[in-house]
Parts: C-alpha cells; structure tokens; sequence
C-alpha cells in the first residue's frame, strides 16, 4: 500500500464519540422480534455506510476503506479509514456553529477513521426493547468531526444521546510553539442547530483544561404512539396506558442518568 505523505500535518486528533439510543414497546414475544428485525434491517451494514459516507463528505474527508458487517442474530458494523481533502488554510472556518442539516460503518481515513457499531435488544420481562448505535468520529488535520454532528443524530432515531469530544496530543506552528487545541470550543451545543436544542433536555459535564466536552440529550417531548410496536394507544385501557408510559419513561431516564430509580409518576 502507497503511502501518504503528511508534510506539514496538523498533529490534533480530535474525536466524537456519543450512543445514540431508540425505545420501543412490544407487548407480545412476536412483536419484540418483529422490533429486532425492523431495527436490523433498517441499520444493516449497507445503509449504515451511506450515512458515514455521507459524513465524510460533510467533514471534508475522502474515503481510502471500508469495512462492513452484518451479525447474526443482530447488529451491524462499519469502519471507514479517511483521508484530509486539500484544504485552503484561508478557507478554514474554527468557530463555533452548527454543522449542515441532513437534506433528506467502517471508514478509514489517514490516521483518521469513523465507526459505528448497532446493538439492538429487547427483554422478555416488561416487553422493552433498546436500540443502542456507538458511533465514533476521530480525525486529525484540520478537518472537525463536530460538523457531522447534527446530520448523524437525525439520520438516526434518537430518544437519548450521550456525546463526547475530546482534542488528544499537540501540533506545532512555525515558529514551533506547540498547540493544544486549533479551535474555539466552550460545548458541543453550539455545534448543534437551533432546531436540534429545542428539541431536547441537554446538561454539559465539560473539563476544560483538558479539552474534554461531554453532553447528555434527553428529547422532550413524549408521545406514547410513538414508542409503541404495532399497537395503537387507543386500544390499550387507561391502566395499561398510564403503565406503558411510566415504564418507558422510567427506562428512558435511567439511561439518560446512567443508573437504576425508582419509578416515578407521569404529571
């Protein structure tokens, strides 16, 4: 294999990791594996490497491998090694703004790839089932995996999101100098649309001093047709609404706050 020359090359590698989580509820075994089906199909190894293709093209980066994977009896992975496209520095934009919006696996890049591996499930207790996506973008250069952020929560069906950013090692300029960070970050938020942030409950854990940024999203609002496999709300009882609801929101918030409580009442 050919390699590439990095003359130059801004040493930063700045990563974007965050889960992305899916909450369903499917009152009979048939109905949970129809869940786990519907999932696996909808994220197979194909359409998930058209998202991340996508996400290269919005980073600014060009695809040099890929590899895909379908499990069985479910889940799906793709990695995608990359490379940094010719940038004009006077082109380069390091503020804080949101990235595009969507207009409608593994990748490899130089020293730089993106990643997404799908963990679908369901229980026989309670009849939950969570669909889990880790996606992972790390680059290095100057190309920023924050401005796919907006376009890779939407291409995906998200209840809760866990997201991290982090800038590891240093580069240099001319004069030598080393450079923690090439850009102006205070949160991940503002890298997110407007639209975005209204539409979920978001808290910050940021450690500054280290170029370490950490956002939790929970959406705000709740619909119970939703969140319901191949049953209408209307055709449950008033007890077994009031039931489900508090069930799916009870999972819902020990996932956004990463531990088990107790059940809590819908006002």
């Amino acid at each position: 294999m050919q390699k590439l020359k990095l003359h130059g090359f801004n040493n930063l590698t700045k990563s974007l990791s965050f889960c992305i989580y899916d909450i369903c509820y499917a009152n009979t075994p048939a109905e949970r594996d129809g869940y786990i089906a519907y999932i696996d199909e909808q994220y197979n190894a194909n359409r998930l490497t058209e998202i991340l293709t996508e996400t290269c093209n919005i980073i600014g980066a060009n695809v040099l491998n890929i590899a895909r994977q379908d499990y069985e009896p479910q889940g799906a992975s793709v990695t995608i090694l990359v490379s940094e496209e010719p940038v004009n520095p006077e082109d380069i934009d390091t503020s804080e703004h949101p990235g595009p919006l969507p207009d409608t696996i593994v990748a490899h890049l130089d020293k730089s790839h993106i990643c997404v591996h799908t963990y679908p499930e369901s229980h026989p207790e309670g009849g939950l089932c969570t669909f889990r996506a880790d996606i992972e973008v790390s680059t290095c250069g100057v190309i920023s995996p924050l401005n796919a952020l907006n376009y890779l929560i939407h291409q995906l069906e998200s209840d809760i999101v866990t997201v991290d950013y982090r800038v590891r090692g240093f580069t240099r300029d001319v004069n030598g100098i080393k450079h923690f960070i090439d850009h102006e970050i205070n949160s991940i938020q503002n890298f997110m649309s407007d639209n975005m942030k209204s539409m979920y409950d978001m808290v910050d854990v940021n450690v500054y001093q280290e170029n370490i940024f950490h956002t939790k999203m929970l959406l705000k609002e709740f619909d119970l047709k939703h969140y319901l496999f191949h049953t209408r709300p209307e055709d449950l009882s008033p007890a077994e609404h009031q039931r489900i609801t508090q069930l799916l929101w009870k999972e819902m918030r020990e996932i956004y706050y990463g531990r088990n409580i107790p059940a809590v009442s819908m006002k």
